[in-house]
């Protein structure tokens, strides 16, 4: 008789999945026409701008508005000034044909390697995050803050993921909250998991809130800001309009996760990620035992208002300070070190918890640098500019609500091909946003149409950051798509919804 064991399929790991990726790119550069658009940079030292041109020499500028109208580029010349716009701007008009440049097998290992080092920013901030955890796992404060915290909320315990989302989805529209979110994941899991929730609620409340509320971005830097201005309108336009869809999507971000909360709640097995729950639980439960009653010590509390102060500090430096990634982890890196002086833990307690801490965070950071080997090899078989040239010509000369649909399409389209908010903004808008004078509608609908489409795009776009956030949290990203499916299609109708209103409002 025949083993009668079925065997099961398990779904390819973030690496297979971005590897595969990675060997797609690499076909497209043989596949799709190269081309490219002239490029604006401003260079604050000379005060002159400089107009890069495919196996051209540079053209040099005055930094002038004048040049500006030349080139047909309707921005603000203080956005170039004062440094709001500091990526290369696509020029409308310019795109050409070049000559091929297709990657090959070689180039495969090469974008892996030189992604990596691209992202080493990411990657010791990464480090560092993770090192400050299992210092402060070793103190034993996690483990007695979570008694306190289990104490307090029981029967209540939705609030707990209320609260987080709300503050995402403040944090995503205004400063626009992403790759910074990955800091939140390994002391905020341990919380859901004590409250008797499972990984997906803890990225539900994290990161899907937090990417709804930069998809209905206000005043994000990233994201609205620039794209408006390098659509040559000011941001306050349409922010109304952006307004209205961020309460909408944090509504059905709210009540999704609600319902997913009481369905497991009744009933464990209902969770998507049932299956996956040990390695789970080993993984970010194995220091901590919620049934061990641990004192809630002063110097633990000191250690975790430390710790949270480090969070709000990261968030004003990155809204007001002009930080990046170097200064968040430095900023984490000396709270740390002040923690360390403070927990009484031996000097070789201290470097085995904090090293520890940052080898479980190595798969994460490079997957980070695997992604960046995509993007790469896309840019330099310069197919981007293809690509965007294509669709722009497929949105042009059809009516204004056909007109803003297509531009939802496209942009979530090229968001798959570049994840970057800003980088798309720069790229895309130039090019995209005088298209909407042509049918007779406001700029910043094309802007808003930008921002939704992109990030309907990024709540699954391997290239982006949602493969980092399931490797950190072992969930397999077949399990994502069922859980994330309905609010993309959330967000898609509110967007269109929006749109077609905002076009049948401003035709003229």
């Amino acid at each position: 008789m025949g083993n009668s064991k079925k065997k099961t399929f398990n779904f390819p790991s973030a690496f297979s999945i971005l590897f595969i990726i990675l060997i797609i790119a690499v076909g497209l550069t043989w596949l799709v026409p190269a081309g490219s658009y002239s490029k604006l940079t401003y260079n604050s030292a000379d005060n002159v701008f400089v107009v890069k041109t495919y196996q051209q020499p540079d053209k040099i500028l005055p930094a002038t508005k004048a040049s500006l109208d030349n080139l047909n580029v309707k921005i603000e010349l203080n956005n170039f000034l004062e440094g709001t716009i500091k990526k290369p701007i696509a020029i409308p008009g310019t795109y050409q044909r070049v000559e091929q440049n297709p990657k090959s097998l070689q180039d495969i290992t090469k974008s892996m390697v030189h992604g990596t080092i691209e992202a080493a920013d990411v990657m010791v901030f990464i480090f560092v995050l993770g090192g400050m955890i299992g210092v402060i796992n070793k103190t034993g404060s996690f483990n007695a803050g979570l008694g306190a915290l289990a104490n307090r909320t029981k029967g209540n315990e939705f609030f707990i993921v209320f609260a987080v989302s709300f503050l995402m989805m403040v944090g995503g529209t205004t400063c626009g909250i992403e790759e910074e979110a990955v800091a939140f994941y390994p002391i905020l899991v341990p919380v859901f998991v004590a409250l008797g929730y499972d990984a997906i609620v803890c990225v539900g409340a994290i990161f899907l809130a937090a990417s709804m509320g930069t998809a209905f971005s206000t005043i994000n830097p990233f994201s609205v800001v620039i794209a408006s201005n390098a659509a040559g309108i000011p941001f306050t336009e349409g922010i109304a309009w952006r307004f209205g869809g961020l309460i909408a999507g944090f509504i059905c971000v709210v009540v999704y996760l609600y319902w997913y909360c009481k369905k497991i709640k009744a009933d464990p097995k209902a969770s998507y990620v049932y299956d996956d729950r040990e390695e789970f639980l080993n993984k970010y439960m194995k220091n901590i035992d919620t049934n061990a009653i641990q004192e809630f010590t002063t110097r633990r509390k000191i250690i975790l208002v430390l710790f949270c102060i480090s969070f709000f500090l990261m968030v004003w430096g990155v809204m007001f300070g002009g930080w990046w990634f170097p200064e968040m982890a430095a900023s984490f890196l000396a709270i740390t070190i002040f923690i360390m002086f403070i927990s009484k833990l031996s000097e070789k307690d201290i470097v085995n918890s904090f090293t520890e801490g940052a080898s479980e965070l190595v798969g994460v950071s490079l997957i980070i640098g695997l992604a960046r080997g995509v993007n790469l090899v896309l840019e330099q078989g310069m197919i981007s500019d293809t690509i965007l040239a294509y669709a722009s010509d497929l949105a042009s000369g059809v009516p204004g609500s056909v007109f803003i649909l297509a531009q939802l399409v496209i942009f979530i389209f090229l968001g798959l091909i570049v994840p970057s908010s800003s980088g798309l903004a720069v790229l895309a808008m130039p090019i995209m946003a005088p298209l909407a004078d042509t049918v007779g509608i406001p700029r910043h609908i094309v802007v808003s149409a930008y921002n939704w489409g992109q990030y309907a795009m990024l709540f699954l776009a391997p290239t982006g950051l949602v493969l980092v956030t399931l490797q950190m949290l072992n969930i397999p990203f077949n399990k994502w798509v069922r859980f994330v499916m309905p609010m993309i299609g959330c967000l898609l109708v509110i967007a269109s919804i929006l749109l077609v209103i905002q076009v049948s409002l401003y035709s003229v």
